[in-house]
């Protein structure tokens, strides 16, 4: 376990666990949006992590977003800087190789719903209650929550929570696929580490090439991501992980990943 003042790390298994922490609400700051990136970072380059979960600390709050502290007093370096630390962070969340997945155990609210948005799945506590409320403020979300909020939920319901400042219970964001799940109050993060752990019998380089084949989707194309799909298809068969997990099923054993 690696502990400091922004985030909790802990391994479990193929999981490695990040708690936001920075009470009482969990906000982000500079340290910890940059923290986020380069731990993102590492983990992507250790080969024996598959997934990644993220919650916040305490029963309250699993984040609310950016301290508006920080742009009382209008000063415009302040907000370029602190876009890129969110924009970076939050960009380098959604290009992790395996899968990601948000544990959202309370108030989640701007920059902490967009992490969650970064994040390839959310499961969400029946208590937790989130929202975009940046244009509340005289801001817009600016990690990502435009695009990726539209991207899960549609245009109707992206602009109701963000041009209408609409706050929406756990219920209602699993209805409109914000979330994909809702569990009980104390129940977001070992439901998120047993999903976690499906993805470890899967082959990671799959994985990763499923996953940016999926995220494609909606950028690019069908008459490019459809020949994308079958050039990365017949590209597994360089990997390891090709061969172990076709013979492992014909021999009716588990197989062991080398995740190359």
């Amino acid at each position: 376990m690696t502990t400091n003042t922004a985030i909790i790390e802990h391994i479990i298994g193929h999981t490695a666990i990040l708690t936001l922490n920075n009470p009482p609400a969990n906000t982000w700051t500079a340290d910890s949006l940059q923290l986020l990136k380069q731990t993102v970072i590492k983990l992507n380059q250790n080969n024996d992590i598959y997934a990644l979960v993220i919650t916040g600390q305490g029963e309250k709050f699993f984040s609310a977003g950016a301290d508006l502290n920080l742009f009382a007093d209008g000063d415009k370096g302040t907000a370029a800087s602190m876009a890129k630390h969110f924009g970076e962070a939050f960009e380098a969340l959604s290009a992790f190789r395996g899968v990601s997945i948000a544990a959202i155990n309370g108030y989640t609210m701007g920059g902490g719903l967009e992490v969650a948005l970064a994040c390839d799945l959310r499961i969400a506590e029946a208590q937790a209650q989130m929202a975009l409320p940046e244009a509340t403020v005289g801001l817009l979300p600016c990690a990502g929550g435009t695009q990726n909020l539209t991207a899960l939920v549609g245009e109707g319901w992206a602009k109701r929570m963000i041009l209408c400042g609409d706050r929406i219970d756990a219920a209602k964001a699993e209805k409109i696929g914000l979330v994909e799940e809702v569990v009980e109050k104390g129940q977001a993060l070992d439901a998120a580490v047993a999903l976690a752990a499906k993805v470890a019998k899967q082959s990671p380089s799959s994985v990763s090439v499923c996953k940016t084949l999926i995220n494609a989707g909606r950028t690019m194309p069908r008459s490019q991501a459809l020949p994308l799909e079958r050039e990365l298809f017949v590209g597994l068969f360089d990997t390891d992980d090709q061969a172990e997990g076709v013979n492992a099923f014909l021999q009716k054993r588990a197989p062991t990943w080398k995740n190359c």
